[in-house]
């Protein structure tokens, strides 16, 4: 069963990744708005995460998201991947959960993304899946993952990855480890549902970069920022060296978001993005 479920899984990962393959190290890209595009790409960014809620969510009009089409194919990043995935009252978990409700929202957001080239979907999403009071973890977990296998057979349909991330206790009650993210995912065992390592949050929450290891086999996507204050790579000198060891020894060839905290973006992002890669690739070379 472990075998089939590899091969099943394998071929869209690769072929989110392969874009990468080719490198040796994963690429740097930024979570940002669409609208910082040309200044993104002047500080040396390829690749450019916008939100769900700007970009995909229904409640974009329609003639706001063919005029965002129109932008997208005049960009000068590339832009794949989308994060805000759930709004805060549409329920995951708990007594409020509203299955038809979720799947008619995700099919919507879906078909957005295929018109719009978005390959991958983070699940963030904290106040969606925040455990009311009385609702204890094992039982929203039992609860929610048949509803996020629905979730991916969507996400399936239109050629799209729906990435769980770690959120820190601060933000969420529910899945605050990679761990946490990677355990729901096998459960979930569906090749549309992988998990984003976001290394803040991990940070935030004291996890080993081991954790990054385990998860190998349905790690996808990352997110990154300093611990403290979210600030970008660089400005508190956070040493990031230890996760992307933990990244090379996985065979991760995908994709490090910055999302971060920017107080300057137009001075701030070229030293962040040389202070990332300096650090990655001196973990990646290491023997």
């Amino acid at each position: 069963m472990k075998i089939v479920l590899i091969l099943l899984t394998l071929p869209l990962a690769c072929l989110f990744l392969q874009s990468n393959a080719q490198n040796r190290y994963p690429s740097i890209g930024i979570a940002t708005s669409m609208d910082n595009d040309s200044l993104a790409y002047a500080n040396g960014f390829v690749y450019l995460e916008e939100t769900v809620k700007k970009l995909l969510s229904p409640a974009v009009n329609d003639s706001v998201f063919e005029s965002n089409l129109l932008k997208i194919r005049k960009m000068k990043c590339r832009l794949e991947t989308c994060n805000v995935f759930i709004p805060g009252q549409i329920k995951l978990v708990g007594p409020a959960v509203n299955e038809e409700k979720v799947l008619e929202f995700v099919e919507q957001v879906m078909q957005r993304a295929q018109k719009a080239g978005i390959r991958l979907i983070v699940l963030g999403s904290g106040d969606a899946r925040r455990l009311p009071e009385g609702v204890n973890a094992a039982a929203a977990r039992s609860s929610f993952i048949p509803l996020g296998r629905k979730m991916a057979e969507i996400a399936r349909k239109y050629n799209c990855l729906i990435a769980m991330e770690n959120l820190n206790s601060t933000e969420t009650n529910f899945v605050n480890k990679l761990t946490d993210a990677y355990a729901i995912a096998s459960a979930i065992n569906h090749p549309n549902f992988m998990v984003t390592a976001d290394i803040y949050h991990m940070l935030k929450e004291g996890e080993s970069p081991l954790s990054i290891e385990q998860a190998k086999d349905r790690l996808v996507h990352c997110h990154i920022a300093e611990k403290e204050l979210r600030t970008a790579p660089g400005v508190a000198g956070d040493d990031f060296r230890p996760y992307f060891r933990a990244l090379k020894k996985a065979g991760y060839q995908g994709r490090i978001m910055m999302e971060c905290r920017w107080d300057d973006p137009a001075r701030q992002y070229k030293p962040a993005l040389t202070y990332l890669e300096t650090q990655l690739k001196e973990a990646y070379d290491a023997r």
